[in-house]
């Protein structure tokens, strides 16, 4: 069975001399594995389509096992710009890795693949700051892949705002001050960054990006989210580490990618 699909490449890996399994997600099939054979040689017609976080058209054929092959690929969208800047291109390969974490495996994937081509056109303009775009992607990512945090109100009271409001990582959820929010493991919320947070999670697709933050309150949410992702995906996250590490001076380690 031959047919075509629309995806971008979250992950290559090498299987012997010269082939390789590219993990791609796609909006209707989802998450999947394909194999693309010959692709190590330099005479190859796939390399240009089949390198991460590039966006290509794949003709497939599905073999013995319900495994899938590739007959060709064709480039939509490389996003060359990104490779140009080697801090876009480790948070390209950040949001690549935490979409083949929590994206549906052989489900439909749509709107994940929507937030990913969006994402990483917005980084390769420069139209945000980084880590404007990383906050979103992170929120809106766990949100529409099944770890929605509940952000309506407190927990225990269900205030929908109060003067002390703190977000717990783990579960997901908010307290007020008065009940209980001060807890170990909470993490306090200006009203601006709990307005983002809502934004993020609840406002149309098309509206997404249509907020603005202090840069004092930005580095509160990326903070925030980050911490979130961390505690829902409890895996290590070898690209998160890396671009941490490449945006702070020799020598210094970020606690929060750790």
């Amino acid at each position: 069975m031959v047919f075509t699909t629309k995806g971008v490449v979250l992950r290559q890996r090498s299987i012997g001399e010269e082939d390789m399994i590219l993990t791609i997600c796609t909006a209707d099939l989802g998450q999947i594995e394909v194999t693309a054979r010959r692709t190590k040689s330099v005479k190859s017609r796939l390399s240009g389509a089949i390198h991460v976080a590039c966006y290509s058209e794949f003709v497939l054929y599905r073999g013995r096992h319900d495994r899938y092959y590739i007959n060709s690929a064709t480039a939509l969208s490389a996003f060359f710009g990104l490779r140009e800047d080697v801090e876009k291109l480790s948070l390209a390969s950040y949001f690549c890795e935490l979409m083949q974490l929590v994206a549906p495996v052989q489900e439909g994937a749509g709107d994940c693949l929507r937030l990913l081509l969006n994402t990483l056109s917005f980084l390769e303009s420069g139209k945000y700051p980084n880590d404007f775009l990383k906050a979103v992607y992170e929120l809106r990512l766990l949100s529409v892949s099944g770890f929605m945090p509940d952000l309506v109100g407190c927990a225990s009271c269900g205030e929908y705002t109060r003067e002390e409001m703190y977000f717990f990582p783990v579960s997901g959820r908010l307290l007020c001050g008065d009940c209980g929010g001060k807890a170990e493991g909470s993490l306090p919320l200006s009203d601006s960054v709990l307005h983002a947070m809502r934004h993020i999670v609840f406002s149309p697709f098309e509206k997404l990006y249509g907020f603005r933050l202090s840069d004092r309150s930005l580095k509160s949410l990326a903070s925030v989210t980050e911490r979130f992702v961390l505690a829902q995906i409890d895996h290590p996250c070898k690209t998160l580490s890396f671009y941490h590490a490449i945006r702070l001076p020799e020598g210094e380690m970020n606690h929060e990618a750790t």
